[in-house]
């Protein structure tokens, strides 16, 4: 039963906001959406390792799905050709599996964050196609493997496209091929044949792009090659995608007959110092007093719009909860998200729905407003 003995309502851009001031016992997040979708949240090694008592609290009251925001990517994971680091991996699926969570397992195949060894042999030389796609092989019936049956879920391919829908001139694709990402599904797949596997990628709500990401999912349907989903990244910022961008989007992915996900989802209050919105980790640009407006913390005005931003988008998910299975959260709180260094390192953002002491913020009752309401 939730009780409140005083509320303050706001009214921001046609939104009610509903926030409490006296003592509260309030549903949360994994509560308030448990007929809709999962929410999910990434998080770092410390919480992996459960150094915190109280960011483990709140990960395992709100939260009904979890992914290493880090510590299952390959440079991790396999840092050498003949050696794997599970420690953080298996301390993750425990943790989840104590507090019945879904587990996304992030991720198998992806350019970035890429171990050395993995495009050369022992003397330095450049590999070929072969000797990849044994290698990958490797990688992923290893990985998969080892948690079969535990994660059930998996970002096989990240990131594998550019801007115009092309794909990606990563080293995957000069050594292996367009095939590649055929692979990579089928290894997974063979790996653990009861397992979800993901294409995952972010600025796939733009139509140039969101086409090369159909393009990948129709090409793995029509060779019988399993995919189950589209993961994604929502890494976007109080003016961007526009809502009709993201609705056109769930209802394109969905049209496709693969579950949509919102797999990194952060609200940016900065300045951007781009056209284009990007969440490639290799993109740096200088700090200065202009990008990095709130060192000490933002108005209410701007925390009126981040709320008014976070309620019209998970009013468009709710309106498609049909299409959608997950909404996963790339952080806990803004003390740990990554937009405070990216795409220029040292600002301070203000991206999550709980803040740097853990509290709920006014986006947080936003969110959880659109489905009272």
């Amino acid at each position: 039963m939730k009780i409140i003995k005083t509320i303050q309502v706001l009214v921001l851009s046609g939104v009610i906001l509903i926030t409490c001031v006296a003592s509260v016992t309030e549903n949360t997040l994994k509560d308030a959406f448990r007929d809709k979708f999962l929410i999910g949240v990434a998080i770092n090694r410390s919480q992996i390792h459960q150094k915190n008592e109280m960011e483990n609290k709140l990960i395992t009251e709100q939260f009904n799905s979890v992914t290493a925001e880090n510590d299952m990517k390959w440079m991790i994971i396999h840092p050498k050709k003949n050696e794997y680091n599970f420690e953080h991996a298996d301390k993750l699926v425990a943790m989840a599996e104590a507090n019945d969570m879904f587990v996304v397992g992030h991720t198998l195949v992806w350019h970035s964050q890429l171990a050395p060894w993995v495009f050369k042999t022992d003397d330095g030389r450049a590999i070929d196609s072969v000797e990849l796609e044994k290698r990958m092989k490797d990688h992923i019936y290893t990985i998969v493997g080892r948690y079969k049956g535990r994660i059930k879920g998996w970002d096989v391919v990240n990131e594998a496209l550019d801007e115009d829908g092309s794909l990606r001139k990563s080293e995957f694709l000069k050594t292996g091929g367009p095939g590649f990402i055929e692979k990579a599904f089928q290894f997974a797949h063979e790996a653990d044949p009861d397992a979800e596997l993901y294409y995952n990628d972010y600025n796939i709500v733009y139509a140039a792009k969101r086409e090369g990401a159909v393009r990948i999912i129709r090409n793995l349907q029509r060779k019988g090659i399993r995919i189950d989903g589209v993961g994604i990244q929502a890494h976007w910022g109080l003016a961007y995608p526009s809502i009709e961008e993201i609705e056109t989007t769930i209802e394109t992915y969905g049209a496709l007959g693969v579950k949509v996900m919102f797999t990194e989802l952060d609200i940016s209050v900065l300045p951007s110092p781009w056209h284009m919105p990007t969440a490639d980790v290799s993109v740096k640009f200088q700090n200065t007093p202009t990008m990095n407006p709130y060192p000490n913390g933002i108005p209410d005005s701007v925390q009126n719009q981040l709320a008014a931003r976070y309620a019209k988008v998970f009013e468009i998910f709710n309106k498609h909860a049909d299409k959608i299975s997950r909404v996963t959260f790339w952080g806990l709180h803004d003390g740990v998200s990554w937009k405070n260094n990216f795409p220029i390192r040292g600002r301070t953002d203000y991206t999550l729905l709980f803040d740097r002491e853990l509290k709920p913020k006014k986006a947080y009752h936003a969110v959880m407003a659109t489905v009272k309401n």
